[in-house]
């Protein structure tokens, strides 16, 4: 991770009003103007309140049983998952996009906790504070016939009322593919529905104060933060995850977010040996004479 230099959001912002009054002059007045920065208090998908939900693995807070042991997991998945449980508990953490540098798919990239999601007639474009990474979902398409596989795969959206529903499918299997943070794997027939609305600022706290309480709060921070001072509407994305090579039905979730503050911090996964998250320099493997 490069350290993090902050800047302002003030161009963000710029942008976001004028992509959303030209959503508006378009005479789309009825959609439901969720543009704009958002932020969330940690890195855990929130559990539904029925249901299979995020597969976890024990915790500070969590005491269940380990993820591979879920009924829901197929039993190649579940071997995947084991195995990389066993190996964080023998003190080698298995390797996660977020640690080895490759984008991260949907819903393991709602982990990421700041996003900038900005409307436009027939896009919707969501940004990252981590990795640099961009998820753009076409309005009022069609998934092609032949979906060429890609790091977020192929989305396409439409407005429901008073939600965004977003549907991805087609995302490629890369060398670390992950679902969740207890290291579920997929497969290339991943299906991911997404339904974005807003709700009050008392929900949103509420989601946000029942996910850190089952969940505690992230070990580290990611730069990303939460604006104190406000107290308008929140943004909540639920979601459902289909994937029949690697779980038994599907599963859902819920990540909560509000409005970040006016920081943008440049969070980048790359070869560099400062820790951000311990203020200091890694150690370099030296070798006492040249290898040629």
């Amino acid at each position: 991770m490069t350290n993090p230099i902050p800047t302002s959001l003030a161009v963000l912002a710029s942008a976001t009003v004028i992509v959303w009054s030209a959503v508006q002059a378009e005479g789309a007045e009825r959609v439901p103007n969720l543009t704009g920065a958002w932020a969330r208090a940690t890195f855990a998908l929130e559990q539904p309140k029925s249901g299979p939900g995020p597969l976890r693995n024990p915790g500070n807070l969590y005491k269940g049983p380990p993820a591979y042991a879920s009924p829901n997991l197929k039993p190649e998945a579940a071997k995947i998952v084991r195995e990389r449980y066993e190996s964080t508990r023998a003190g080698k953490p298995f390797p996660t996009p977020s640690s080895t540098c490759w984008p991260m798919v949907a819903p393991l990239i709602f982990r990421v906790q700041g996003m900038q999601l900005l409307q436009q007639k027939d896009q919707v474009t969501f940004v990252y504070m981590q990795d640099h990474e961009v998820r753009r979902v076409r309005l009022s398409a069609q998934h092609p016939a032949k979906v060429i596989p890609s790091w977020h795969g192929d989305s396409i959206g439409h407005y429901d009322g008073d939600t965004l529903v977003i549907d991805t499918i087609g995302v490629k299997v890369g060398p670390v593919a992950l679902v969740d943070q207890a290291g579920t794997p997929y497969s290339e027939a991943l299906h991911v529905i997404e339904r974005y609305r807003l709700i009050s600022y008392e929900e949103a706290k509420e989601a946000g104060e029942r996910n850190v309480a089952l969940n505690g709060p992230p070990a580290t921070n990611q730069a990303a933060s939460i604006d104190p001072n406000y107290r308008g509407n929140g943004l909540q994305v639920a979601f459902t995850v289909v994937d029949p090579k690697v779980f038994n039905t599907p599963w859902s979730g819920f990540a909560t977010y509000s409005k970040a503050d006016d920081l943008w911090t440049e969070n980048v996964c790359a070869e560099n040996t400062f820790e951000y998250y311990n203020n200091r320099d890694s150690p370099v493997p030296r070798a006492d004479k040249p290898d040629f």
